[in-house]
């Protein structure tokens, strides 16, 4: 952008027609909020200034943008509307804490978490030098949403809700998405001279709009190539349809990256989730933002990644196991039936069917070490915290107590497990220092 940019997201609204306790912006998707994605569809345009307009529960909602947006943008700022007459009124209470800015202002919402980053950014580079920019769409149901009407030229003359509309505005394809850029040298007058002309004694920001083209000044409009983009969320129905296609957005990325998803129907990937080339997932996987996977790996079917949880090159997760906060080497194995909590396992280590890392002793959460090479018989407990030294083994069944220590090479069995004698490797798993020397061929 040549020009400074400011953003102001709106994220006031009480939603009732969720008829949830949640704030509406901060119902979830795919790993963020709605008011997460709303934002993070302008972090890349790299505004100066970002403003958020709360009011309901504007402490919680506050807390929730702060850290799901930490990093994103140089200047977060949050602005109180008090009791919400209108987007004129949100838009009013925004600029106030744009005094003195001069560039761009962006108008976005926070419950509209489709719209993406190059639509944005259109919008802005349309402005040009007229005093705003006007994205509109053409989606298949116009339903109750305010049409934009055009002069015999097919010049912008206003924006007509639909309550307002006569027989043949309601005719009209084409809306108004609510979606701005405005001059922010012609956009502080506009504002100041708003009024509530309207039955419902709101402050429309459409009016402020319409005035640009009363006044004869150019008003340019941007139809999106996608209509799903100005979706907004205003009940738990448009949540599950958003989710829809934030998912298949994210999957189609993920296949572009050359990540073999067999089942994308069934596959569930949040945002936030790194998965390198020729990684298989198999169907009816969750994988929850805060995972990265690497190359050559193998996820499922039937497996649940939660935040943290790393698996490197080689690394394969199988049919109903969970992991959380677990790293698992270059060519680790948990294959069947287990749960990996706040663990470490070491490279081509193999853990076995309904092994489970008890991580939680009621109020705090600990660690387990399980070396390289290890082999966790199947139905292994694991109470954390425990470490299991590299190349160890465990009896099926055993139970390792909290703080029991494992050591290297070492087989383990009981209840509780204890020592039983020291594990004979087969050359090819015995660290070199103790590998038998290779015979010399004969000639040599």
């Amino acid at each position: 952008m040549s020009r400074p940019l400011a953003v102001i997201c709106l994220c006031a609204g009480l939603g009732k027609r969720t008829k949830v306790s949640v704030p509406k912006v901060l119902l979830p998707l795919c790993g963020r909020t709605l008011a997460a994605s709303a934002l993070a569809a302008t972090a890349p345009l790299r505004p100066t200034h970002t403003v958020v307009v709360l009011h309901h529960q504007k402490e919680k909602v506050q807390k929730a943008i702060q850290d799901a947006c930490a990093g994103w943008f140089e200047n977060l700022t949050f602005v109180d509307q008090g009791e919400p007459k209108g987007t004129g009124h949100a838009v009013q209470a925004g600029m106030q804490a744009l005094a003195g800015f001069d560039g761009d202002v962006l108008v976005t919402y926070g419950d509209c978490p489709l719209i993406t980053t190059a639509t944005l950014q259109r919008l802005c580079e349309l402005r040009g030098q007229a005093p705003c920019s006007v994205l509109t769409a053409f989606p298949d149901d116009p339903a109750e949403l305010g049409r934009i009407l055009r002069d015999g030229d097919g010049r912008f003359a206003g924006i007509r809700e639909h309550k307002d509309c006569s027989a043949a505005q309601r005719a009209i394809g084409e809306i108004n998405a609510g979606f701005y850029c405005f001059a922010g040298a012609a956009l502080r007058p506009a504002l100041a001279n708003l009024r509530p002309n309207n039955a419902q004694g709101e402050y429309y920001l459409t009016d402020v709009v319409e005035g640009f083209a009363r006044a004869g000044q150019p008003v340019p409009t941007l139809a999106t190539e996608d209509a799903t983009e100005i979706q907004g969320v205003n009940s738990l129905a448009d949540l599950a349809a958003a989710r829809e296609i934030v998912q298949e957005r994210i999957l189609l990325e993920h296949l572009g990256n050359g990540v073999v998803v067999v089942d994308p129907a069934s596959t569930w990937i949040d945002h936030d989730v790194r998965i390198g080339a020729d990684t298989r997932i198999l169907p009816c996987c969750v994988i929850a933002a805060g995972c990265t996977i690497g190359s050559h790996c193998e996820v499922g079917p039937f497996a649940h990644l939660r935040a943290g949880t790393v698996l490197e090159d080689g690394a394969e997760i199988g049919n109903f196991v969970e992991a959380k906060k677990t790293r698992l080497g270059k060519g680790a194995k948990a294959k069947h039936l287990t749960y990996l909590g706040d663990a470490t396992v070491g490279a081509k280590a193999n853990i076995g069917a309904g092994t489970i890392t008890a991580n939680y002793d009621g109020v705090h959460k600990h660690e387990t070490h399980i070396g390289e090479r290890c082999f966790v018989g199947s139905g292994t407990v694991i109470v954390a915290p425990s470490r299991l030294g590299d190349r160890s083994m465990t009896g099926a069944g055993a139970i390792l107590k909290r703080g029991s220590t494992v050591g290297a090479d070492e087989v383990w069995v009981g209840l509780p497990a204890k020592f039983l004698k020291r594990r004979e490797l087969p050359p090819e798993n015995r660290p070199p220092e103790n590998r038998p020397p290779e015979k010399k061929q004969e000639g040599t």
